[in-house]
């Protein structure tokens, strides 16, 4: 009678224990599941790193938890990147050309959105020590220019101002990203560069501007789109809704960005 009681007994005591243990369980797993956070993974043009920084900015805060990365590059390379499986959630391009390269590999989700436009502006030194007044005086052998090779987006729109005006550049250089050519002239190390307006608006006071008509030849139009292999789907769609939305387009256009 004895021996029944404690079995009884200790058979009581192992249920109470698994109700408890389940019991403590499920709250643990509903609040990591609650839980927000993660991380964004941005692609984007290397003129947009200053508009696009702050956009991260604006949706870290509206987002708490949440941390936006980028990775910022001439566009080709961008995409090459994508192409080769680099783990992103949003591409943004310079031109639809490289972002045609990626939705042709079914690597984008629905399809890209256009969201601003950019021109080619000329990036002189303060001073313009060249006397650069116009595209003509870039095909002096004695100025020493700088442009973006022609598979990135500024170099194939330099390709374009180029043929339009009916003239022959001869740079010294030709750079993978926009930033690169700023880069130089900043530095002194050319006495011109072919870079977009809001690059040289960017600069804030490092360069100056010398806009030219046969810009107009080459309007670059930046779409971007979610990556299918988007690891937060939602994050990159709230991320796009940023860009394409009224706060975003504000910031771009302070940036001297125009409507697509």
């Amino acid at each position: 009678m004895n021996r029944r009681l404690v079995v009884c007994a200790a058979l009581t005591l192992l249920a109470a224990t698994a109700c408890s243990s389940s019991s403590d369980s499920t709250p643990t797993s509903a609040t990591t599941s609650a839980s927000g956070g993660g991380t964004l993974t941005v692609f984007a043009a290397a003129s947009l790193k200053n508009t696009f920084t702050a956009l991260g900015t604006q949706f870290e805060a509206a987002h708490p938890g949440v941390k936006v990365t980028f990775n910022f590059a001439g566009s080709s390379d961008l995409a090459t990147q994508i192409q080769q499986g680099a783990p992103a959630d949003v591409f943004a391009s310079a031109d639809t050309k490289n972002m045609d390269k990626v939705t042709a590999e079914k690597l984008i989700a629905g399809t890209p959105v256009l969201f601003a436009s950019n021109t080619l502006e000329i990036a002189v030194p303060p001073g313009n020590p060249a006397k650069i007044t116009g595209l003509k005086d870039l095909t002096n052998p004695a100025v020493k220019l700088v442009v973006c090779a022609p598979a990135v987006p500024c170099g194939s729109a330099a390709d374009k101002v180029e043929a339009a005006a009916g003239l022959t550049l001869t740079p010294v250089s030709e750079e993978q990203s926009v930033t690169d050519v700023l880069g130089k002239v900043t530095t002194g190390q050319a006495d011109a560069g072919l870079v977009y307006v809001t690059d040289v608006q960017g600069a804030a006071g490092k360069v100056e501007g010398v806009t030219f008509p046969e810009s107009s030849a080459a309007v670059n139009k930046y779409p971007i789109g979610a990556l299918a292999a988007a690891k937060n789907g939602t994050l990159a769609t709230d991320f796009i809704a940023l860009v394409t939305g009224a706060d975003g387009q504000k910031v771009l256009a302070d940036a001297g960005f125009a409507k697509p």
